[in-house]
Parts: structure tokens; C-alpha cells; sequence
């Protein structure tokens, strides 16, 4: 039996509540599957707005074998480019971020537009057409101060999930703000180990001292398990819709994205070891009231998100290996904050640097089990990891459309 036919076949009869089998997190041929039908046919989280402000400011991301760089033209406008010279394959762009007038090749020269059209290639044959040769277009979608890319030749339609997750963006003015940190932690686990991690707070108390003085630790919180049932929640969300901010939770018909604004412990404004917050200028004017909780956004399989009064918190997941994931965070304020002044970098990084770092070692412990002969599937629990079954039920589903619609096509051709 072939891997495909094996996978759909595990997944088909994977015992609902329980988590995966082991090959899933651990074994090179099922990660590579994972990025073939996962990864480099979905929208991907990348990066902001603001990390592109102005036109020639460009940003590079790996996702699996494709360099990718994110560039913003000087008709203002923000598009993606694989990455790799159409010469002879060399990366164009070999920083991590930078500012250019034009995109060069180092290698030999060749030199682009910021729209990704051919601008000089030097000695080439009569004949030579440069407009045969620009950077290969990446489909680039922005929503909210947030860039997303899609690395398929043809992409899903993003219009529903702009649709339900702008209007919940829109009021923090992510798009006019700046990056105050940004960390990059690599974390030797699964990229469904690290989701599965962050979807519950079942271990939280008893790791994260730091996040669970703002954060509650009531399954509600999540945004999946009864929130609309819970008063405090309920009141929560008619007090912010009251003043325009969208926040009762919404979820995709596939379970894919979500948003919702939930409130953090009472009394406490944001992630601070005070509760107070961090930023003294507020992240937007047009959020009028305080104590607004955090707006949480979810897009599997990339970015979880965090919407507070004065700052915001994206979280960008990127698979490295069956066994390796990179998770970034950056922290973002308002774009004329000032260092020192408005706010102390060591207050506002603090609760999330110390948590991402307790979120490593539990997930590279969770990894070791794994590995161990005596690892078999375990059940959730259902009354704290509602999250976690939400995602591995998600991930179960998406898995099995995409193998069967392939089988599908492969009979069809045949």
C-alpha cells in the first residue's frame, strides 16, 4: 500500500478524541505529504503590512523547498515572488528583510522591477526577451495589516476568509502600526504538536505562572467550548459590539479560521505582569473604550493572534523538518511609540517571551514521548482540550478531501 493510500486509510479510522498515531508527528514521508497537500496549496500567514511600509522594503520566508519575498511596489501595492532568480535559480534577495529600489540578483546581476518584471540582464543573446524572464508571481492577499501568500497555482478563494475576519482587524489599525520586537524561538516538535500546545490552557497552571496572571484559564476562553453560554463572555462581547467592535465568535464551515474578543482576567488591561499596559499611547483610536480583552484570530495552519487596547501579538508557525518548527512572534504598537518613552521593551516582551520559551521545552518533551516504541494515541480531555480536538479534527478532514480529491483527479485522468 502506498503512503497516500495509508494515510487516508489511518485518518478514516482514527478514533475520534484521541490524538494521532506516531508516524504523524515524527516520520520524514508523512511531513512531506503534510507540505504537499497542507502547506503548498493553502493561504499562508507571513508577515505585516508594516514590515513592508514603503515601496523597495521587502521581506524573505522559507516555507519548505520555496524561498518567497514579500515586496511592496511603488504603486504602493504588496506582492509576493518565488524567490529564485530566473537565470540560473540563485535567490535574488538573501537577507531576511531590506530596502531596494530594485531587487538584484548578487550573482550575476540581474535585476528586477519591484513589480517583478525584468529590468537589466546583461550580455544576453540577440533575441533574448526579457519580458519572458520576470520573478514568478506568488498569490499575495493582505487583510487587516496582515500578508498572506498562497504557493498553489491556483488558490482557494480568500474572500471568505477576509470577509469574516476584517472586520474584527480593521478597528486596531494593524496596518498602520510598527514592529516593536520580534523573536524567532525554534522549537524541536511538530507543527501539530506546537498547534496542539496552543489550543488548550489544560497546562497552563501548572507552566506558565507568568501568562496566567492576565490570561483565564477556563476552557471558554478558547473561543470553542460554550463561550456564548458563559455570562461573563456574553457581557463581555454586548459591552464591546456596543461601541463597534465586532466580537462574538465566528468559526469557518471548515474550522479553519476563527475570531472572537475575549476578556482577559478581571481588572487586567494586557500582557503584563502588572496586568496594566505595557504601551501608553493606545494601539488605535478607534477601539473608544478600555479593558477589551484580547481579540484572538486563528488561521490554521500558520498564525494564532492576540488584539489587546495597547498592542497587538502575531504568531507565525513554519515547519522545518518532521521534527522542527520555527514560531515567530512579534509584538506591534502604535507606529509613533516610542522606545523608552512610551513603553519598556522588557514590560511589554516579558509575559509572551517567558511563555513562548515554557511552550518549547513542553513541546520538545511532548516530542520525546512520542518517539518512545510504547506511544499509542491518547485520549483529550473534553472538558479543557476542546481546542486541540477542534484542530485534529480539522486537520483529520482537510487531509482526507485533499487525498481523496487527488485519487479522484488521478482516476479521472486514467
Amino acid at each position: 500500500m502506498d503512503l497516500r493510500s495509508t494515510v487516508y486509510r489511518q485518518l478514516k479510522n482514527r478514533r475520534e478524541g484521541f490524538s494521532l498515531e506516531q508516524p504523524f508527528y515524527i516520520d520524514q514521508d508523512y511531513f512531506k505529504l503534510d507540505m504537499e497537500m497542507i502547506w503548498y496549496r493553502d493561504w499562508l500567514f507571513v508577515g505585516h503590512d508594516c514590515e513592508v511600509a514603503k515601496p523597495g522594503s521587502y521581506f524573505t520566508v522559507q516555507i519548505g523547498d520555496y524561498p518567497v519575498v514579500v515586496v511592496r511596489g511603488r504603486d504602493k501595492a504588496i506582492r509576493a515572488f518565488h524567490n529564485t532568480c530566473r537565470h540560473r535559480g540563485h535567490r535574488v534577495c538573501t537577507a531576511e528583510r531590506g530596502s531596494s529600489a530594485k531587487l538584484v540578483c548578487p550573482y550575476h546581476n540581474w535585476t528586477y522591477e519591484l513589480d517583478g518584471s525584468l529590468a537589466f540582464a546583461r550580455q544576453m543573446a540577440d533575441g533574448f526577451d526579457k519580458a519572458d524572464f520576470g520573478m514568478k508571481t506568488v498569490h499575495c492577499q493582505s487583510v487587516g495589516g496582515y500578508v498572506f501568500i498562497c504557493l498553489a497555482n491556483e488558490a482557494p478563494d480568500f474572500a471568505p476568509v477576509r470577509a469574516a475576519i476584517e472586520p474584527y482587524m480593521l478597528p486596531h489599525r494593524l496596518a498602520e502600526a510598527k514592529v516593536a520586537h520580534r523573536t524567532t524561538i525554534i522549537e524541536k516538535g511538530n507543527w501539530k504538536l506546537v498547534w496542539e500546545n496552543n489550543r488548550e490552557c489544560y497546562h497552563c497552571a501548572a507552566n506558565h505562572p507568568e501568562l496566567c496572571r492576565t490570561y483565564p484559564e477556563a476552557p471558554t476562553a478558547t473561543g470553542v467550548q460554550g463561550a456564548k453560554d458563559d455570562p461573563v463572555i456574553a457581557a463581555h462581547w454586548e459591552r464591546c459590539e456596543a461601541v463597534g467592535l465586532p466580537s462574538e465568535f465566528k468559526i469557518s464551515a471548515d474550522g479553519q479560521f476563527r475570531v472572537a474578543r475575549m476578556p482577559l482576567i478581571e481588572g487586567v488591561e494586557s500582557y503584563t505582569m502588572s496586568g496594566q499596559n505595557a504601551v501608553r499611547r493606545p494601539l488605535s483610536p478607534d477601539v473608544p473604550i478600555n479593558m477589551i480583552g484580547t481579540m484572538l484570530l486563528f488561521h490554521y495552519p500558520t498564525t494564532w493572534n492576540h488584539m489587546l487596547g495597547d498592542h497587538a501579538l502575531s504568531f507565525r508557525v513554519i515547519p522545518i523538518g518532521p521534527e522542527e518548527t520555527a514560531v515567530t512572534t512579534t509584538w506591534l504598537v502604535h507606529k509613533d511609540a516610542v522606545e523608552g518613552v512610551d513603553y519598556d521593551l522588557e514590560d511589554l516582551t516579558h509575559v509572551w517571551n517567558m511563555t513562548n520559551d515554557q511552550d518549547r521545552s513542553i513541546v520538545e518533551e511532548n516530542a520525546f514521548g512520542i518517539r518512545s516504541p510504547a506511544y499509542e494515541p491518547g485520549p483529550y480531555s473534553e472538558l479543557h482540550e476542546g481546542g486541540v480536538m477542534q484542530f485534529v479534527e480539522w486537520y483529520t478532514n482537510f487531509m482526507l478531501q485533499r487525498l481523496q480529491g487527488d485519487k479522484n483527479k488521478l482516476s479521472a485522468v486514467a
